[in-house]
């Protein structure tokens, strides 16, 4: 953020970071620490695969995966949602949560 407060103007509305092979926990637990104290723009998150990975894999195109997997999806969403608030604990966070994402050589 040192980097941000010396660049960025203040006039900037908000600045998003991606996950970037992060785990969910650890892009998550970035976030929160980043949002620890009041910065002039808004500090949020524009992930998906750090939000959607469980999810996915919990339901694994299985209809009755569904309900398991839009919990999943909830977990994700609430523990971001607090994190942007500087108020994520880590509560409740699953092994797969925890498990890296990177892949080497990977493009959108």
């Amino acid at each position: 953020l040192k980097l941000l407060y010396s660049r960025i103007p203040p006039a900037v509305p908000g600045i998003m970071f991606l996950s970037g092979g992060q785990s969910e926990v650890e892009a998550t637990e970035n976030l929160n620490a980043m949002n620890q104290k009041p910065h002039p723009w808004h500090v949020s998150f524009s992930y998906a695969r750090a939000l959607q990975n469980t999810c996915l894999k919990t339901w694994g195109g299985r209809p009755e995966n569904v309900q398991a997997a839009q919990e999943a999806l909830l977990i994700r969403a609430k523990a971001n949602s607090l994190a942007q608030l500087g108020k994520y604990t880590g509560e409740g966070e699953s092994e797969e949560a925890k498990k890296g994402m990177f892949v080497k050589g990977y493009t959108y």
